[in-house]
């Protein structure tokens, strides 16, 4: 069927972003980096069009490095011995992520500068979000500390097995946003044995440990919450 087929080709992709992420340190850099960025663009209060400009350049650089890592894969794989072009062609690529990333570093300077300079001259202060803005970031800093954790542990796929569940993480950071955003009992129920079938079905078909689930659970429901006790 069209759907399980591209959950099949889903879990490929994911799996290259594991993979690419528990073989390159520089890429794990890139990941870190990046949930710092973002977190710190909640932080000082950054508008929505500087949020995007940030997000779109941490795209850029983590695309781009996972682009250097594939064509290392594929110049090892066409000249496994030492080959002039092959050292050429892994230096242009690095140099590609090299532009990319002082690019990316110039327009964080650029945006971030005046909000830095006023958070030390004006005192610290966190700034305050609405509660939408709080869901998106909390589901971007889950999913990239799930790809990160996955990596670390290198266990099982992307989206079938592994150290956390992604599946629990994100199912159940998405009963703490229902839960803060609709102020509703009824709804925050439903989302949360909603999140609780899936994390129930994960260890059904034997995807997933117990463990798993709940360290997933876990990990989405307490990431979100505290964002939301810091951001709201």
């Amino acid at each position: 069927m069209p759907f399980r087929q591209w959950i099949k080709s889903a879990n490929f992709a994911i799996e290259g972003i594991l993979h690419a992420a528990s073989t390159q340190r520089h890429l794990r850099y890139h990941l870190f980096s990046a949930a710092f960025v973002l977190l710190a663009g909640y932080v000082l209060g950054i508008s929505k069009m500087e949020f995007i400009l940030v997000s779109l350049a941490v795209i850029l650089v983590v695309g781009a490095e996972m682009m250097n890592s594939a064509i290392e894969a594929i110049v090892d794989l066409i000249s496994p011995e030492y080959a002039e072009k092959a050292r050429v062609a892994k230096d242009i690529a690095a140099g590609a992520v090299l532009i990319t990333a002082f690019g990316a570093a110039v327009l964080g300077y650029i945006i971030l500068f005046p909000y830095i300079q006023s958070f030390f001259q004006s005192g610290p202060h966190i700034a305050k979000h609405s509660k939408e803005e709080i869901s998106l970031i909390a589901l971007i800093l889950v999913l990239i500390t799930v790809i990160i954790a996955k990596a670390h542990f290198g266990k099982g796929h992307p989206l079938s097995g592994g150290m956390p569940s992604g599946h629990s993480a994100l199912a159940f950071s998405a009963w703490v946003c229902v839960t803060y955003i609709t102020r509703s009992f009824i709804a925050s129920l439903i989302c949360f044995l909603l999140a609780a079938a899936i994390a129930q079905s994960r260890v059904a078909v034997r995807i997933h440990t117990a463990t798993e689930v709940i360290a997933g659970a876990l990990l989405g429901a307490v990431m979100t919450f505290m964002l939301f006790k810091v951001f709201y």
